[in-house]
């Protein structure tokens, strides 16, 4: 590590990026509960972080395009507030057993399909970007 990456202030500013990232994921997640309660918001909200998470996860690989600051504020924070493990088991855990099982194959079907688009989408665009 890099005096440069040890410095407070670098820390400082990982740690605003992160909260900002965190405040504005946990408000859309509150908005897509109004908006879808219940098994299905959670579904939506899990699959769309998982598509998104995939994107950065792979535009960093393929191409790299993307700031080190915006992986973070957009990975750490705001997604990490977005999706949410924690109700999906408690809905899943509540719910009459067929519906558990459908919930939680389809949270999991749907979220490594989502990841594989995110892929593919970044591979779109590294391939936009290296012509």
């Amino acid at each position: 590590m890099s005096e440069a990456t040890r410095h407070p202030l670098v820390r400082l500013e990982s740690l605003t990026l992160v909260a900002i990232g965190g405040f504005a994921g946990s408000n859309l997640r509150y908005f897509a509960d109004l908006a879808l309660p219940g098994l299905l918001g959670t579904l939506v909200v899990n699959v769309v972080g998982s598509t998104v998470l995939g994107f950065i996860l792979y535009e960093t690989l393929y191409s790299g395009i993307l700031a080190k600051e915006t992986r973070v504020v957009v990975s750490t924070g705001f997604l990490s507030s977005f999706t949410t493990y924690s109700t999906f088991a408690l809905q899943s855990a509540q719910a009459p057993p067929l519906w558990l099982v459908a919930n939680v194959v389809a949270n999991y079907a749907l979220g490594f399909s989502g990841v594989l688009v995110g892929r593919q989408m970044a591979r779109s665009v590294d391939r936009r970007w290296s012509r």
